[in-house]
């Protein structure tokens, strides 16, 4: 079974992926790898960040290894918060605090659709291949739920009457740009 590195801290991500990829491959994080430190995320593009923290890994432990990046993309801000949706609220900010920032900002706005997009970044052998997922939906004008990560408690996706925080994990992974973009690769690490 082909053994990848996961580049993420996150353990909510790293499940939800590990879950998706369903034995498809052995899944390393990067605290079995010993990899410690911050990843840079200084691209201005979900596929640039991608790119970049799965070359960091690669650079550091030289096994095949993939990275995702995502953003929240709303309408009414211009497709912001978009690559900076994890510090949209600083640099240190929380889940609640991004949350918080984006409901201000579209307080009294009629248009309320968003997407998420997550780009995947496979490194096989250091050459980059790449697998997009999106879902489209709307932003709740309040949480709906203190369940999920991220801005999960007030994204509700297009044909669902409950936001991702609300959704049983398997039927989030299987609707999510996350699992979209995740199925795409687990498609075709089984083909190759």
């Amino acid at each position: 079974m082909k053994t990848l590195v996961f580049a993420t801290n996150n353990k909510h991500k790293l499940q939800e992926v590990s879950e998706m990829l369903n034995n498809t491959v052995q899944l390393k994080s990067l605290a079995e790898m010993g990899l410690a430190g911050d990843i840079p995320e200084t691209a201005d593009s979900l596929r640039g960040n991608a790119l970049q923290k799965a070359q960091w890994v690669w650079h550091r432990c030289g096994l095949d290894c993939f990275a995702d990046d995502t953003g929240l993309e709303v309408d009414a801000l211009g497709g912001a918060p978009g690559v900076f949706s994890a510090r949209y609220a600083g640099d240190q900010c929380s889940f609640d605090d991004n949350i918080n920032k984006l409901l201000a900002a579209l307080d009294g706005c009629a248009n309320r659709r968003a997407c998420f997009r997550t780009v995947v970044c496979l490194l096989e052998g250091g050459a980059p291949r790449f697998f997009e997922g999106r879902v489209d939906g709307v932003i709740l004008s309040e949480r709906c739920s203190r369940g999920g990560f991220g801005y999960d408690p007030v994204f509700m996706p297009d044909r669902f009457a409950v936001s991702f925080a609300e959704m049983p994990p398997e039927v989030k992974n299987l609707i999510s740009h996350r699992g979209r973009a995740v199925a795409r690769l687990a498609q075709y690490l089984k083909s190759s």
